[in-house]
């Protein structure tokens, strides 16, 4: 029988009523207790990292998440993440990037509604994840909820109280789970690298969401205070005419210094391309930026935060950046 470790974070699927709104109260292992038959699957141990409302997650839980798996790596066949929904992407997208090649599935799940509750989804959630958890053709980072498996890098919360909250953003499900069932929709391929933990991670990573008639010294506050900007711009990607000269200006400065942009858009599906249309395509080539394509705003960010750790180079990491990790990006034309 499999060994699996379930770890607890919070969220939903933990909280109570408590006066003032739901709030994370129960352990893992009291969560545990309302799905007794999962023990016919495998063996369970529990392990409670911290117990926040998933609002309140930071890089640094992140960090204690990877460090309690790296440290238990060896000990078990799978792990099983509880979590909040509201930041549960960036949480599977930050691990894809900080434990990699993993020949052992490490699954992220949460509910909508609290364990506790008649109706909730929570128990199913569970059920499915540890299944999931146990099957031997599991591996790497998968967030699971609504009997869908979805790749780290691609999950996205689209729905605010829904049981199929979460999508898989610009590419397929990796499988469905029903009736106990696991169907697989993505051929197996065995990992074949050993397992690598990138556990530092940089803060230095921020957002613009651009808006019609945004004021063009946002930039110049920006890149005083980060290394690296995500500017999500309009539809395939480009800057309006009345930021371009200070946008070109800034740029020139900033660069020497080793700060850069990375261009990405506010539209969900299909992705970025500054190619297609000029106020993207001048800017793309006079400055080589880095450029999100299809990767979800999640994906973007975190593996940003692991890649400013890893390289001094902006060469090695515009490379690095491109090089695709658990299904993150797979339409970057500057490889084809």
């Amino acid at each position: 029988m499999k060994k699996i470790l379930v770890i607890g974070t919070g969220g939903t699927i933990a909280s109570k009523q408590m006066g003032e709104g739901l709030s994370p109260a129960l352990s893992a292992p009291e969560i545990l207790t309302f799905v007794p038959e999962v023990e016919k699957y495998c063996e369970i141990d529990v392990l409670q990292v911290c117990n926040i409302d998933s609002t309140n997650i930071t890089p640094a839980v992140w960090q204690d998440i990877a460090r309690t798996i790296e440290k238990n790596y060896d000990s078990y066949d799978g792990f099983v993440i509880l979590h909040g929904t509201d930041t549960m992407a960036y949480t599977s997208a930050a691990l894809s990037y900080m434990i990699q090649n993993s020949r052992k599935p490490i699954v992220i799940t949460g509910a909508q509604k609290p364990i506790n509750i008649d109706g909730t989804d929570a128990k199913v959630n569970l059920r499915d994840s540890i299944l999931y958890a146990c099957d031997d053709y599991s591996q790497n980072i998968v967030l699971v909820f609504d009997g869908n498996v979805i790749a780290g890098t691609r999950a996205k919360k689209m729905m605010a109280r829904s049981f199929n909250a979460f999508h898989s953003v610009n590419f397929p499900v990796l499988a469905r789970i029903q009736e106990e069932h696991i169907i697989r929709y993505i051929p197996y391929i065995p990992m074949r690298e050993r397992v690598r933990f990138f556990i530092e991670l940089s803060d230095s990573v921020c957002v613009l969401k651009m808006i019609p008639g945004m004021k063009e010294d946002m930039l110049a506050y920006l890149f005083e205070n980060y290394n690296c900007i995500i500017i999500e711009s309009f539809g395939v990607g480009g800057i309006p005419e009345n930021m371009l000269d200070k946008f070109y200006g800034e740029m020139e400065k900033w660069q020497e210094m080793g700060k850069f942009i990375v261009m990405a858009t506010q539209v969900v599906n299909e992705g970025s391309n500054m190619e297609i249309y000029q106020v993207g395509q001048k800017i793309k080539k006079d400055f080589n930026l880095i450029e999100a394509y299809d990767m979800t705003l999640e994906a973007t960010i975190t593996k940003l935060m692991v890649l400013l750790k890893r390289y001094s180079s902006y060469s090695d990491l515009r490379r690095a950046f491109y090089e695709e990790i658990n299904y993150d990006i797979l339409c970057a034309f500057e490889r084809l």
